[in-house]
C-alpha cells in the first residue's frame, strides 16, 4: 500500500490486532517508522521493512544483524535507480538530461512525473531510514539537505571525467560524536571510489564502521522481483520467529540525542564551473574571491567558450560549506554565469 496516512492507519489497525506487518512503503517509514515500531513492540508484533530501501539489497538487515556490534560512522549510497540510470547515460553516451530522462521513462525506470526521483526526495526518504537505523536516532525529512539532478548538464559530466571524477546522486549520512550530517546531492566521486562503477539502474550502499572498516552492499535497487524478494524474506523471518516471543526491538533501538552539523562544520572539496568575460583582469577578480575567504585552489582550467566568454573550471582544496557559499555570492557579482558547482567526495582516512 502506497501513500502515508491511509497506509499508517491500516498498519496501526493491524498491529493493535496483534498482526505482524511487512511493508515496502519508504515514504511511510521515513516519516512514521519509529512510531510504528514502538506500536509493534507494545503489541508483541514484528514490523519489517527491508524492501523500503534499495529493493533487493539486504541493507537494513545488514545494519541490524551483520553490523550490530559495530559503531557506524558513515552510510553513503546510490539509492535511486532512476537518477543513476540518467546520470550513467549522460556520462557514457553524452546524452542531455532530457534525452536520458525520456529513455528512462520509455524503459519504465522513471514515472511520467519523475519529480520524486530527479529532485532527490525518494533518496532523502531512504537516507532518513538508514540514518535512524544506523545511528539510533529519530531524524525527520527536514533534517536532510536535498538537491536533485534537474540542472545537471552533460558538460559537467564531461569535465568531471577529464578531472578523474564520476558524478552520482549520493545519499549520505555521517556521524561524528553526537553531530550528524544528512544530504542528498549530485556529487563527484574519484574514479577509483567503489561507488563510481555502480551504473544504470543498480544501487549500492557503502558503510563505514569503526571496527569493520568499509563494507559495500550492491544489487538491483528496484523492480518487481528484487522488491518482492525482500518482502518475502521479511515474511520468512517472521514465520521463523512466530513460536518465540518476538518484537521489533532489533529494528528499533532507543533513540540517542543528536544535533545537526552546521554549515561551518561540513567540509569538502568543491568543483565549480563558471562563464567569465574574456577580458584582462577578470580572472584575477575570481581568484580574489577565493583569497578573501582563505580558500586555496587545487586546479584551475580556462577553456574558450565563444568570442566574448571563457569557461573557467575550478577545483578547490577542502573548505567549509559556509565559506564556499560565501565565495559563490562574491563570484555571482563578477562572473557572467555560475553554470554549476558540486561537492567532491574524498575517501576519508579513518583511525
Amino acid at each position: 500500500m502506497g501513500g502515508i496516512q491511509e497506509a499508517k492507519q491500516s498498519i496501526e489497525r493491524a498491529l493493535r490486532n496483534k498482526k505482524h506487518v511487512v511493508t515496502a512503503n519508504k515514504d511511510l517509514m521515513a516519516v512514521y517508522g519509529n512510531e510504528l515500531l514502538k506500536l509493534a513492540n507494545e503489541n508483541g508484533c514484528q514490523l519489517y521493512y527491508e524492501a523500503s530501501v534499495a529493493g533487493g539489497i539486504p541493507i537494513l538487515r545488514g545494519l541490524v544483524d551483520g553490523l550490530a556490534s559495530d559503531h557506524i560512522e558513515k552510510i553513503m549510497g546510490i539509492v535511486n535507480g532512476t537518477t543513476n540510470y540518467i546520470l550513467t547515460k549522460m556520462s557514457q553516451n553524452g546524452w542531455s538530461y532530457e534525452q536520458a530522462l525520456q529513455e528512462a521513462q520509455k524503459l519504465g525506470f522513471a514515472e511520467s512525473d519523475p519529480s520524486a526521483d530527479v529532485d532527490g526526495l525518494d533518496a532523502a526518504r531512504k537516507v532518513a531510514i538508514l540514518a535512524n537505523l544506523g545511528f539510533s536516532v529519530n531524524v525527520s525529512l527536514d533534517d536532510v539537505h536535498v538537491r536533485g539532478i534537474r540542472n545537471v548538464e552533460k558538460e559537467d559530466l564531461e569535465m568531471a571525467r577529464k578531472l578523474g571524477f564520476t558524478m552520482k546522486l549520493v545519499g549520505k549520512a555521517e556521524k561524528e560524536g553526537s553531530a550528524i550530517n544528512l544530504s542528498v546531492a549530485p556529487t563527484l566521486l574519484p574514479s577509483h571510489h567503489p561507488l563510481s562503477n555502480v551504473n544504470n539502474e543498480f544501487n549500492a550502499v557503502y558503510v563505514h564502521g569503526h571496527a569493520v572498516g568499509e563494507v559495500m552492499f550492491y544489487g538491483p535497487g528496484a523492480g518487481k522481483l528484487p522488491t518482492g524478494s525482500a518482502v518475502v524474506s521479511d515474511i520468512i523471518s517472521i514465520v521463523k520467529n512466530m513460536n518465540q516471543v518476538m518484537k521489533s526491538q532489533d529494528m528499533l533501538k532507543e533513540s540517542v540525542p543528536y544535533k545537526l552539523k552546521q554549515d561551518e562544520e561540513i567540509v569538502s572539496k568543491y568543483f565549480l564551473r563558471i562563464l567569465l568575460r574574456d577580458e584582462p583582469g577578470m580572472f584575477q577578480k575570481i581568484t580574489e574571491c577565493f583569497v578573501n575567504e582563505s580558500i586555496s585552489l587545487e586546479e584551475i582550467m580556462q577553456l574558450p567558450f565563444n568570442q566574448e566568454l571563457a569557461e573557467i573550471v575550478i577545483v578547490t582544496h577542502q573548505t567549509s560549506k559556509y565559506q564556499f557559499e560565501k565565495v559563490l555570492a562574491l563570484i555571482d557579482g563578477v562572473a557572467n554565469e555560475i553554470k554549476s558547482y558540486y561537492a567532491i567526495e574524498e575517501e576519508k582516512q579513518y583511525v
